[in-house]
């Protein structure tokens, strides 16, 4: 397990443990039984969710105590603490985290019937976790500064000089580790590491998130830059305005390529809150329709439950030509953190 948890913090991780909790658990709880009130460790950042964690203790009555911070810091906060964690729900921003957290054991087994609200393609392969929203991978590109007929089929394009010095990327950020990560698994370690290679080859813009690379797209201080597709919904959504009165646009990359990558934020119940109805009450609640129309209209993620629409103008999730990996494998985090580094992106 220290094994494990030294190569998770490589990712740039050392000295972030040590976070701030909103509240606590009784540690010494050897499991829980219904007594009203959740701990949960979440990946998801607190102005995207905390709207909805609010809504569910107001519904259920539950008390909801939530430890922020990135994905990959929480999931090595869980693998530091083990069977001593307070943590009954892990609320991740991407599968990969939930599936290193499950390979070490600490996720409970959903039920069949809470699995079965998702498709098979969202959730874990043991049952461990389930997806809760879809986010697809894209070029964001602004729209002044590059023609639609310019725009690269291929993620492996932006490794081409025409590009150099006008992609932003975020090498920390969860969601462009889990796409190197998918490189990987579909093209193999050697593959990842020349496009990794050829990228720091080309001068790119390293910013901190998505949301910067989105803004710094939009305002002209770049060309393109390698994001989630909901971020131009939100930068629009912040001005009181629609995507279409933005200058970056989105790009979907066709063809099954791994830069068109559609990932989930998920969650999973740790062992000691496998059986508690509380933990459970919050899974139902993420998967019906009061939560699921959250994502789709505040947050513009995919729903991946309970037949809600996604966001007008954004393509359906069915009709995204997605590459054929399966989201369990994206579960060597640590791998592709020291890769990341080896390549001098992080």
């Amino acid at each position: 397990m220290q094994k494990r948890l030294s190569l998770i913090l490589t990712a740039t991780l050392a000295g972030l443990l040590s976070l701030t909790a909103c509240g606590g658990g009784d540690e010494s709880d050897p499991g829980k039984s219904g007594d009203k009130r959740l701990t949960i460790y979440s990946g998801r950042s607190e102005n995207l969710v905390k709207p909805v964690l609010e809504k569910f203790e107001k519904s259920s009555g539950i008390d909801v105590d939530v430890r922020y911070g990135t994905t990959a810091q929480m999931a090595a906060q869980l693998l530091e603490e083990g069977e001593r964690s307070p943590a009954d729900v892990f609320f991740a921003q991407d599968a990969g985290a939930l599936g290193a957290v499950t390979k070490a054991g600490q996720l409970a087994t959903l039920p069949q019937e809470v699995l079965d609200r998702v498709p098979a393609a969202y959730r874990a392969g043991g049952g461990q976790w389930v997806g809760v929203s879809g986010r697809s991978r894209v070029l964001a590109y602004n729209a002044d500064q590059v023609p639609q007929e310019q725009l690269p089929n291929s993620v492996f394009e932006v490794t081409d000089p025409r590009w150099k010095g006008k992609i932003g990327v975020a090498p920390t950020n969860g969601s462009f580790q889990a796409f190197v990560t998918a490189l990987r698994v579909q093209h193999g370690d050697a593959k990842a590491k020349e496009f990794l290679t050829g990228l720091k080859a080309n001068e790119p813009q390293i910013r901190e998130n998505n949301v910067q690379i989105v803004a710094d797209i939009d305002a002209g201080k770049l060309a393109v830059g390698l994001v989630n597709h909901y971020y131009v919904y939100e930068l629009a959504k912040e001005r009181g305005g629609t995507p279409e009165t933005l200058k970056a646009r989105l790009h979907f990359f066709p063809n099954g390529d791994t830069g068109g990558l559609v990932n989930a934020a998920g969650v999973g119940l740790l062992k000691r809150a496998g059986s508690d109805p509380d933990a459970r009450a919050l899974v139902d609640y993420l998967l019906g329709t009061e939560a699921q129309t959250y994502f789709a209209t505040e947050t513009f993620e995919y729903p991946l439950a309970a037949g809600v629409p996604a966001a007008p103008g954004l393509p359906e999730l069915t009709t995204l030509e997605a590459p054929k990996i399966d989201l369990n494998d994206l579960d060597t985090l640590d791998a592709t953190v020291a890769m990341i580094k080896e390549a001098g992106l992080a």
